[in-house]
């Protein structure tokens, strides 16, 4: 979604907040700005992309110590320059870049509009610096005050930073809901709504809590207080990152970096969890809650897009590994049919970002109802994390690449070693079987790296393959999840319709779809249910379907009906999917390099959807 950056010390703005946008680009954007204040307020924005904005710059005098920047996705009002960020307020004091949605603005906007206030744009943003405006002049109060009142006002979600042409040496800065931090240096302060913008310029970070102000001086120590004035103390934790995660280290694209980083990502996501020589797994994140976990009425698993998958997985995991009842919801459905939440629920909550605004609704709701909430996330810090009572973090690394990769990977491993660790504790495994799954697990990352090299294989079918107006992916039990995510990868990146579905629901409706034109990828590895897979591959091979199969190395039977097969090494069934997303993950990047696509930023995508 959109993206923040802001900057206030002895440096020029300029050139911060440039590279802060470019490292947030991978978010998806379609229009961008920049505010720098020197001995007067100067604003460049322009609907398209960063390079345009740069192109603006040129010739222009743009040199300040203090700046604001920001890449938009658009919510209200269409993409296009005037509603970009930064945004003024009606007298041209006080420029604004928010990242959310304030739902009650269009009351606000009508009241404003009654004492005189008019717009330039259709943004709710517009709506809230003028707020702001209001509030100082009336109310007699400086621009930090004007920001808490205002926002006692606000009704959504926002993280926004705020400067003024008549305080030059302040930024204003506030979050509910969306995900906003300070990194602090010697003398100099940058805001950011993603860690990524600001590595390599300071590892101090202060991560602003739900209705927290900042005021930011230059030369000044950090004030922080509440919405309500109740004073905090700044909390100071340490970045963990380095500028290598974000360079392509020689891949055309960061996808494909990111799906070859999957046997380290996996491994990382292992480490310090998984001990084969014991035959057991530990999991400190959810030490204390693991009572809590194996007492639960319900365990609720959410997430939304691909980690709505990885918790699809988990429900099979759960249920046959460690026989615990396990339903799925979508995140982004669960607060609007007025669930029935106890305090002896647990809600295990997935997201990449930690920032997934419908997860986090979610989340607030089941812990208002007195549920546990255990989290699974990628970014240390997030709101997830910080929102949970517990949880995991997946260590796979920043995911630059707006399809998920390594991150679903990682996911699914947190969730085979919370599944294992249930049953360790419950005794619904021997522990010789416990053992064979553990010791397999820890070898998973040699056969992930054997598979990435079907690269190659790919492109083949790819290059058959890139024109196809639709897809349909097939699975069972385990792949049943991997197939949706396969469709979901394809759909993302190439633009290609595809849908995922159990393969005996083909004769529920879809296989009405199948004809010579139609391929049909089919996950068809010789566990569980082999024996039926041959025959929904005999069910689209009589109706001329063309088949590109996975299946597990040695295989016989089904290469004698596909026409194209990938092979993947044999593991155990529960383990599977870390193994037969790979093949579905490289088709996907092949098509939609073969096709023109920008893979990295796919059109109207976002990396973190922070708005609901």
């Amino acid at each position: 979604m959109s993206a923040i950056i802001a900057y206030i010390g002895h440096q020029e703005a300029y050139p911060i907040l440039m590279t802060g946008l470019k490292r947030l680009e991978f978010r998806g954007y379609d229009s961008t700005g920049i505010a720098i204040k020197d001995d007067k307020l100067k604003i460049l924005k322009t609907k398209g992309k960063i390079s345009e904005l740069e192109a603006m710059a040129q010739g222009e005098d743009l040199k300040g110590h203090i700046g604001i920047g920001h890449i938009r996705w658009a919510t209200h009002g269409e993409p296009n320059t005037e509603n970009a960020h930064p945004h003024l307020s009606h007298s041209k004091n006080i420029a604004l870049i928010h990242n959310g949605i304030i739902e009650n603005y269009a009351s606000l906007r009508a009241e404003l509009q009654s004492r005189g206030y008019t717009f330039r744009s259709d943004t709710d943003t517009e709506v809230l610096v003028n707020l702001i405006e209001d509030i100082q002049k009336n109310e007699f109060v400086d621009l930090f005050d004007a920001v808490r009142i205002a926002l006692n006002q606000v009704v959504g979600a926002y993280a926004i930073v705020v400067m003024s042409e008549e305080d030059p040496d302040c930024l204003i800065a506030a979050r509910k809901g969306g995900s906003l931090l300070i990194g602090v240096a010697n003398g100099e302060y940058f805001i950011a709504s993603d860690p990524t913008s600001i590595i390599g310029y300071t590892k101090n970070v202060v991560y602003l809590d739900d209705e927290e102000v900042a005021c930011i001086r230059l030369n000044h120590d950090l004030i922080l207080r509440t919405i309500r004035n109740q004073e905090k103390t700044p909390y100071m934790e340490t970045l963990e990152a380095n500028l290598s995660v974000l360079e392509k280290g020689g891949y055309e694209h960061f996808m494909l970096k990111e799906i070859f980083e999957q046997p380290n990502s996996i491994h990382d996501s292992m480490r310090g969890r998984l001990h084969p020589e014991l035959g057991v797994v530990s999991l400190g994140g959810i030490l204390q809650y693991e009572q809590k976990i194996l007492n639960a009425s319900r365990i609720i698993m959410m997430g939304c897009g691909t980690s709505w998958h990885a918790c699809l997985v988990g429900e099979y995991l759960f249920e046959d590994i460690a026989r615990i009842p396990v339903e799925v919801e979508y995140a982004s459905e669960f607060r609007y049919r007025n669930p029935i939440i106890t305090e002896n629920d647990v809600i295990i909550a997935i997201s990449q970002s930690g920032e997934t605004a419908d997860t986090l609704a979610a989340m607030e709701l089941a812990k208002k109802k007195g549920a546990t909430i255990l989290g699974i996330c990628n970014v240390v810090g997030s709101s997830i994390a910080r929102m949970s009572h517990a949880g995991s973090y997946t260590h796979a690394g920043p995911e630059i690449g707006i399809a998920s990769t390594k991150a679903f990977t990682a996911q699914v491993v947190i969730l085979i070693l919370m599944a294992l660790r249930m049953a360790q504790l419950k005794g619904t495994l021997t522990k010789m079987r416990l053992m064979e799954i553990i010791t397999e697990l820890s070898i998973i990352p040699d056969k992930v790296e054997k598979t990435l090299q079907k690269s190659e294989q790919t492109i083949t079918i790819a290059t058959e393959f890139k024109d196809s107006r639709n897809f349909l992916y097939l699975g069972r039990g385990y792949n049943f999840p991997v197939a949706l995510e396969g469709a979901l990868k394809l759909k993302e990146i190439s633009y290609i319709h595809a849908e995922g579905y159990p393969a005996a629901e083909i004769k529920h409706g879809p296989i009405a779809l199948i004809d010579k034109d139609m391929p049909v990828v089919i996950l068809a590895t010789n566990k569980g249910t082999y024996e039926k897979i041959l025959s929904n591959i005999q069910e689209v091979k009589a109706r001329k379907g063309r088949i590109i199969a996975i299946v597990n190395e040695g295989d016989t039977e089904v290469y004698k009906l596909a026409d194209y097969v990938i092979e993947v090494p044999d593991t155990e069934e529960v383990l599977s999917p870390l193994l037969t997303t790979i093949p579905l993950q490289l088709l996907a990047y092949h098509i939609a390099v073969l096709r023109g696509c920008n893979v990295d930023q796919p059109r109207n995508l976002s990396k973190s959807v922070t708005v609901e």
